[in-house]
């Protein structure tokens, strides 16, 4: 662990970036070459108070979730957040983690789809970064670690996650799950991480051990869904999805349907925000 050394980088990563490259507006009279303090604070969900104090190399010692948040912020690449990692004195997290490395393209796509909601997840459906509409209309997403994490993991062992489409729909989102899963447990090889998601849902889940004996295979990569907001109603979207060059990230974004209500409910979704949100995400 090397603080001081973990407060001068950030510095530095701070000072290259535009305030344009992370989706926020320049402004008047900066006296700046990169980011301000509050700026990185802002991306990254902490307080003024505490990102000033982890520059300086002070006392704070930031947590796995601080260091991915700041890592994302700072648009760092995975030599660069790794290195981040280690200046902490924290393990550099697995790839398929909550706190996983997002490839800077993916986050720069994030930020210029403000007006729609959109988010970043792994081919094991943990979501890594959502932008404010996607929050609204989805979810947060939960804090919960390991096999847990995957919103696959949830939809056969919670049935509350199952709120977020209309009970007409829960067969065939089922069905689209475990094919998509099997592609990625394919890919990945031989891969503890998706080789415990997959054990894990046999034994506690009946549902999901009889569609995985029936090898259905398909990559998701668009979808049309109907999803329940608990404000706005049912609103149909189309899901499109942006897959990273190893397949294991995903960019996803979501469109109103043409010719039904939806256009109308998303821009009243930017409207009421979070505050009615109470499910997670998915």
């Amino acid at each position: 662990m090397d603080l001081a050394e973990f407060g001068a980088f950030l510095k530095s990563r701070r000072d290259r970036i535009r305030p344009s490259d992370v989706g926020l507006s320049p402004g008047p009279r900066r006296r700046v070459p990169g980011l301000r303090r509050d700026e990185v604070a802002q991306l990254a969900g902490a307080s003024v108070d505490y990102y000033v104090e982890l520059e300086r190399g002070g006392g704070a010692q930031p947590s796995e979730q601080m260091v991915a948040a700041l890592a994302r912020a700072l648009r760092l690449g995975l030599d660069e957040r790794d290195h981040l990692y280690h200046l902490a004195g924290r393990p550099v997290p697995p790839s398929g983690s909550a706190a996983a490395h997002v490839h800077p393209g993916m986050l720069d796509l994030l930020d210029r789809l403000s007006g729609t909601p959109a988010q970043v997840i792994t081919d094991l459906h943990v979501t890594l970064v959502q932008n404010p509409l996607a929050v609204a209309l989805l979810g947060p997403a939960p804090s919960a670690k390991g096999v847990r994490a995957s919103f696959v993991y949830r939809w056969f062992t919670d049935p509350a996650s199952r709120a977020i489409y209309p009970a007409d729909d829960h067969e065939r989102q089922s069905g689209t799950f475990v094919a998509d899963l099997r592609a990625a447990v394919a890919r990945r090889g031989r891969d503890a991480e998706a080789g415990d998601l997959v054990a894990d849902l046999q034994a506690r889940s009946a549902e999901f051990a009889e569609l995985w004996q029936r090898h259905e295979v398909a990559v998701r990569r668009g979808d049309r869904k109907r999803i329940q907001h608990p404000s706005l109603g049912i609103l149909d979207v189309n899901c499109l999805n942006l897959i990273s060059e190893d397949g294991r990230q995903r960019l996803l974004w979501f469109t109103p349907v043409p010719g039904t209500d939806s256009a109308a409910q998303l821009e009243l979704l930017s409207v009421l925000g979070t505050q009615d949100v109470t499910r997670e995400v998915r």
